[in-house]
């Protein structure tokens, strides 16, 4: 019964955040998230190397314009100005050698409403499916694949 409750929390909690991402002007990674495609993605590289390669798509992208890129910190921030306007932050960060995590977080400039309907969730998601390409891909979230979680 106690399981049941727990599972039904869960189930609205899950509706609830989607009906929030559509009416929201934001949206950011990470290990725990509730959508399991806007965890943070783990890639097999170095840190630098993963730098390289987001540093590499943000230059090929059209409209996306770098504003600051600290590779010391791992850090890229990004406008994007074709389109929707919006402004992106992502972070590379080593946590072992050879396992870099990367995060985004997206905000778009809206004019009129106070949402984007769901454009920042859709950024993040295109952003992953092209490093994805590029880099060799572990896992999302903090739990490893295939550990039986």
């Amino acid at each position: 019964m106690i399981e049941e409750r727990v599972k039904e929390g869960a189930v609205s909690m899950g509706v609830l955040d989607n009906i929030k991402s559509v009416f929201s002007t934001q949206c950011e990674t990470g290990d725990h998230h509730p959508d399991e495609s806007l965890r943070s993605h783990y890639y097999k590289t170095t840190a630098p190397n993963g730098f390289k390669a987001v540093k590499e798509l943000m230059e090929k992208l059209e409209g996306f314009e770098i504003v600051a890129a600290y590779e010391d910190r791992g850090e890229i921030s990004v406008n994007i100005k074709k389109g929707r306007k919006a402004f992106m932050v992502i972070t590379i960060i080593s946590l072992r050698p050879f396992e870099t995590a990367i995060d985004f977080s997206v905000t778009t400039d809206t004019k009129i409403l106070p949402m984007d309907f769901g454009y920042s969730k859709a950024m993040i998601k295109s952003m992953y499916e092209q490093l994805n390409k590029k880099l060799v891909f572990v896992r999302a979230g903090a739990t490893r694949v295939g550990a039986g979680n």
